[in-house]
């Protein structure tokens, strides 16, 4: 059976990776031992399902062999012991339909956000630092490392923009939902009348590149250096160590200064700038496929609203998948996990239909 062998080639990489995790030479390479630690992990998930489900099923075929010589009260436990191992399979080999379809290829990769205030002047930009804490909690409850990167404030104390790295266990898989527009519906700080303004902020989320993974030749890069600056452009810095980084056969400009140091802004620049080109690529790729939507801002001019944050209704509705939530105080304190969960079965389920 076809299945039988895709899981016997589970447990026999299972297997072996578990015994090389183990080696001197492998120990000795960090960046291959967490690769090979986060593909024993993914495999883990499967083995030990497989490993049940075979439980399950050899109890099924002892119980129905018994069940000839059996009568009586012996003859119905057997058929309990039957029927319950067999709704254990069943549910097992769901879990399993799921963990061996094809992966993202980005699953287990760290992540690079950028929020930036859009429609709504200083509203935009104080509603930009509202989805920061946001996630910034999110991560704090998914024992998630936060490292901004660059942050530029406001005259208000938002963000016109700011870019940090999340690192984790399923940084990915749990935050790639979160690209694109989000509209807020609120009366502002600003405002003096009471009146409910609607403002916007984007949200971009990128797959951490790794430098094997995008080649960026130093003669198709503009450096410049100078002073960095911050709300109302005053300089806060005696020396030019902010970047700004152009990729001149894309048109690509990332800026860092929020270090002292030049070459770890530039490092931190050259990192964000690996991932805009990763998931351009990655884009390219998936539009010669097919036509599907583009989720990420950047990613083909989307205008639409992906999610809509109402004060005065305490709601949150996300308008991909017809979901609303009277919580938002809660969501905007980190609890994202109904959310997630909502995007990903849709995701799931989007999955098996074009299967």
């Amino acid at each position: 059976m076809e299945e039988i062998s895709a899981y016997e080639e589970v447990e026999a990489e299972f297997a072996a990776l578990e015994k090389r995790l183990s080696t001197p030479e492998l120990l000795a390479d960090r960046d291959a031992y967490a690769a090979a630690a986060r593909r024993y992990k993914e495999l883990e998930a499967k083995a030990v399902r497989i490993r049940e489900l075979r439980r399950h099923r050899e109890d099924i075929e002892a119980a129905t062999e018994m069940m000839v010589e059996a009568d009586g009260a012996e003859k119905d436990m057997l058929q309990a012991e039957i029927e319950a191992a067999a709704a254990a399979a069943a549910g097992l080999e769901t879990e399993l339909a799921d963990l061996m379809a094809p992966r993202d290829p980005n699953d287990g990769k760290n992540v690079i956000v950028e929020i930036k205030g859009a429609e709504g002047g200083e509203e935009a930009n104080l509603f930009a630092r509202d989805l920061f804490d946001m996630y910034s909690a999110y991560a704090g409850q998914q024992r998630w490392k936060l490292e901004v990167m660059n942050a530029r404030g406001s005259d208000m104390g938002g963000y016109t923009d700011v870019v940090f790295m999340l690192r984790g266990d399923d940084v990915w898989r749990k935050m790639k939902y979160e690209g694109g527009p989000h509209r807020v519906q609120r009366v502002p700080a600003t405002e003096s009348q009471g009146r409910v303004h609607t403002s916007s902020a984007t949200v971009s989320v990128l797959p951490e590149a790794e430098e094997v993974e995008v080649e960026i030749d130093e003669k198709d890069l503009q450096v410049d250096v100078y002073r960095s600056s911050g709300p109302g452009g005053q300089s806060v810095n005696t020396t030019d160590s902010a970047v700004r980084i152009t990729h001149k056969p894309t048109g690509l400009v990332v800026s860092m200064q929020d270090e002292k140091s030049q070459l770890q802004n530039r490092n931190k620049a050259m990192a964000v700038l690996r991932a805009r080109l990763l998931q351009a690529e990655q884009q390219r790729r998936q539009d010669e496929l097919s036509e599907q939507r583009r989720d990420q801002v950047g990613g083909g001019g989307r205008s639409e609203k992906i999610r809509t944050y109402n004060f005065k209704e305490n709601r949150v509705s996300d308008h991909r998948i017809g979901l609303t939530l009277y919580k938002l105080d809660r969501i905007l304190a980190g609890d994202l996990g109904e959310v997630v969960a909502a995007l990903a079965e849709a995701e799931r389920q989007e999955h098996l239909v074009g299967s």
